[in-house]
């Protein structure tokens, strides 16, 4: 049979080739199927299909959210609960959360201060929904993922939070807030939310509501509120313990910064008139009246905890100010009871503000830490919180003074630095301590005065210590590196955002404004060796059945055991030679130093034993303007210094709370050469090698002036002191220079004492002490480690 032609109009039929137009379904199927990641991707039907499914499984939420949610009583924060603050051992320090809240209509809220506070929270809330879905999501979010509590609620939302449900941050509370902030917008008016969200906020100092605030701030009904007045109190709804400018002046610009973006919001919505405006002035708020239960030292505490917890995220603000929670805090009684009674026995037992007006300026803080641990154990704030509300021990505002140079010494030491001349900077380095000596070497001219207007010659950085000059700190500073000495205090512990914390050679001087507890963290960190645990006033917290985490404080190496340690060295030899021998009181070794600050205004004394930190600072306040004011002539002394008061402040309490235990000795490792003896006066001091020139360091040379220091020829003569007390003052003068023996103790008799080379100075009929260092020529004398060519000053003249 032969083959038969195809049908007229087909195409012959390669095998190996498709039909052109395609082939049967077997054919289509294989040559449509998905291959290698193709696979992996829905089709656009399975797309569409998933979103429309998702739509309907959102919409059907939402629906059955909105059915089965109803709005519910008020809750128990309308009607707050107290917070329980206790000690470490359990025992009660005070409660809080007594309720402070009057509800007033909307009608007695003056229009202005309405909308002051519509322009600080939701601008748009006559406008707007109940709710704002995108700020919702994004809470959501945040909270999910650990962000943070940001919030962008309206105010619908935030009454809601305020009246209906609680301040925690949980994603149920949220879902529960957006049901019931819906059909509370759809079944109440503006009017009656924006008046529940008024009477139901949190503006500090324990105010619920605007006419508790306004009483609590201005002392006046909340009808009689000025505008500005009005935007202050709009202003605390943002952070309201932390804006409050009484309690907290270190957030004065911050709060007044709040304070402008809301009047600057009233004029952009028309409410307030842009010449009213720039006329308006900033409404000072009256003093905090403290609850009754919150007398002696508990306010301070339970203020502090309060801003502990705040500043650490542990709770914010307002779910704290809701209440139910124990706090048990690291406040040891007994020792807390100590501190209290060291200041009672060595300062207010002896202040007499009738006779001397100078008394009345007299204020106190101070913070003890365990360094091991970083737990603060004790807290000093002030006389009483019921009659001085701002804490002494927390505060911002005045300056550290000489109490910041060990941490100059440390970053020295931490860094390996040198002299302008290649010297390492060691405790034995000897540098000029002249008066007005001009800093060499940075950019800004700088000629610091030394306390006293004294001028030492060539001493070394030990010595420089012990008697706190300011000319070899100030040269040191620059030697180092100022930013790498600011780098060093914020790894120490001082808070980078300190007040007044400027690169420059006067940081050395402590012109930062510190608090008592930063200066604590810090001196604990060179207490342990170089090792910084992070403090805390918290062990736990609970509320109901459930435990409040608390932040991570993992210890980290701050600086190098080698830097802390020597630092150590010289501020046991400050406390045993120089400034702060008042602490040998506390029967410990110890390692210390003092400070005075600018115009007297604070006197410091920061100090640790090897297992306790403490720092105690005398401030001068006016109880009634609450301007910073000098002490001087307060407790009927001329000046008031850090080892004076606070020293004595120190011993007594350091003495007490540690009286369970044995003295123990510092264990330190020292850098290469801090233990070797200071060289020779004539090495460290060459004459120029050409007449008329001067070949020696920058920071060796002294103040150029003529015919020597006070018409004695300082660099011919030489000047050491002794015989000091009753022994010789004037000391004898010899080819112009003055040589003064002995510092304590020596030379009771009635002839003229001498400094002998070997560095004992006596009065004729007296008796002998070691100077602190001989004449020209002759050796150190072992008290003073190395003092070259300069005296110590009268004791009313050291920090």
């Amino acid at each position: 049979m032969s083959d038969q032609s195809p049908p007229g109009g087909w195409t012959p039929r390669d095998p190996d080739t498709p039909p052109h137009g395609g082939g049967g379904p077997g054919e289509t199927a294989r040559r449509r199927r998905r291959t290698g990641l193709r696979r992996l991707l829905p089709t656009w039907r399975t797309a569409l299909g998933a979103v429309l499914l998702l739509a309907l499984l959102i919409g059907g939420g939402l629906v059955a959210g909105y059915l089965l949610v109803d709005i519910p009583p008020a809750n128990a924060a309308a009607t707050a609960q107290s917070n329980v603050y206790l000690y470490s051992d359990g025992s009660q320090i005070a409660r809080d959360g007594e309720v402070n809240r009057v509800n007033v209509p909307l009608s007695q809220i003056p229009l202005t201060v309405q909308e002051a506070v519509l322009a600080a929270e939701d601008r748009d809330f006559y406008s707007e929904r109940a709710v704002d879905p995108k700020a919702m999501v994004r809470a959501a979010w945040n909270t999910a993922t650990g962000k943070g509590t940001q919030s962008g609620s309206t105010i619908t939302q935030q009454y809601v939070k305020n009246y209906y449900l609680g301040q925690e941050q949980t994603l149920k509370r949220k879902a529960k807030e957006f049901f019931i902030a819906v059909k509370l917008g759809r079944e109440k008016s503006k009017a009656y939310i924006l008046e529940g969200y008024l009477n139901t906020s949190y503006f500090g100092r324990n105010a619920y509501g605007i006419q508790a605030a306004s009483q609590a701030y201005y002392g006046k009904d909340v009808g009689s509120l000025t505008t500005a007045e009005g935007a202050y109190l709009a202003t605390l709804l943002n952070s309201p313990s932390a804006f409050d400018v009484v309690s907290h002046p270190q957030s004065r610009t911050r709060a007044l910064a709040r304070w402008n973006y809301v009047l600057d919001g009233m004029v952009k919505k028309g409410w307030l008139p842009a010449a009213e405006r720039a006329t308006t002035r900033f409404p000072e708020p009256g003093k905090v009246r403290a609850a009754a239960g919150l007398s002696g030292q508990r306010g301070y505490l339970v203020e502090a905890i309060k801003e502990f917890i705040v500043d650490r995220k542990i709770l914010d603000d307002k779910t704290l100010a809701e209440g139910g929670y124990r706090i048990r805090t690291t406040i040891d009684r007994r020792r807390q009871a100590d501190f209290v009674e060291a200041v009672d026995d060595q300062m207010l037992g002896k202040l007499d503000p009738e006779t001397r007006e100078a008394d009345r300026l007299v204020r106190a803080g101070g913070v003890s830490i365990d360094p091991a641990t970083g737990k603060v154990v004790a807290m000093y704030g002030g006389v009483d919180y019921t009659r001085q509300y701002v804490n002494n021990a927390t505060r911002h505002d005045y300056q550290v003074a000489s109490t910041f140079k060990p941490f100059v010494f440390a970053a020295a030491v931490e860094n390996d630095s040198r002299t302008q001349d290649g010297r390492r900077i060691t405790p034995n380095t000897i540098y000029n301590g002249d008066n007005k000596r001009p800093v060499t070497g940075g950019r800004i001219r700088f000629a610091p005065e030394n306390e006293g207007q004294i001028s030492y010659g060539n001493i070394t950085v030990n010595t420089a210590t012990d008697l706190s000059v300011n000319a070899v700190y100030a040269q040191m500073a620059v030697d180092v590196g100022t930013a790498r000495v600011k780098k060093t205090a914020i790894d120490l512990g001082v808070p980078e955002d300190t007040p007044n914390f400027v690169v420059g050679p006067a940081m050395a001087l402590g012109t930062l404004q510190a608090s008592v507890l930063d200066m604590t963290q810090a001196y604990a960190t060179l207490a342990d060796h170089g090792r910084r645990t992070p403090y805390t006033f918290v062990e736990e917290i609970t509320k109901g059945g459930d435990t409040i985490p608390l932040p991570e404080r993992t210890p980290v190496q701050a600086i190098s055991r080698e830097a802390a340690d020597t630092t150590t060295s010289m501020l046991v030899s400050v406390v045993d030679n120089g400034t702060g021998t008042a602490a040998l009181a506390a029967g410990h070794p110890a390692a210390g130093k003092t400070g005075t600050g600018e115009l007297d205004r604070s006197a410091w004394f920061a100090a640790y034993t090897p297992n306790l930190v403490t720092v105690v600072a005398m401030m001068g306040q006016d109880p009634d303007t609450g301007t910073l004011e000098s002490l001087y002539g307060a407790l009927g002394e001329s000046r008031i210094g850090g080892g004076g008061y606070p020293a004595r402040i120190w011993a007594a309490y350091t003495k007490t709370a540690l009286e369970a235990t044995d003295p123990v000795d510092f264990e330190l490792d020292l850098q290469p050469g801090a233990a070797q003896p200071p060289p020779p006066s004539s090495q460290s001091n060459p004459p120029p090698e050409t007449p008329g020139e001067d070949t020696r360091s920058p920071s060796l040379r002294p103040t150029p002036t003529s015919g020597g220091q006070d018409n004695g020829g300082q660099d011919n003569g030489g000047r050491t002191q002794g015989g000091r007390d009753n022994g010789g003052q004037d000391g004898g003068r010899d080819n112009g220079g003055r040589t003064q023996g002995g510092q304590d103790n020596g030379g009771t008799g009635t002839s003229t004492g001498q400094g002998d080379e070997d560095g004992t100075g006596r009065g004729d009929e007296g008796g002998t002490t070691a100077g602190i260092q001989g004449g020209t020529g002759g050796p150190a004398g072992s008290d003073g480690g190395g003092v070259v060519g300069g005296p110590r000053p009268p004791s009313a003249f050291l920090e």
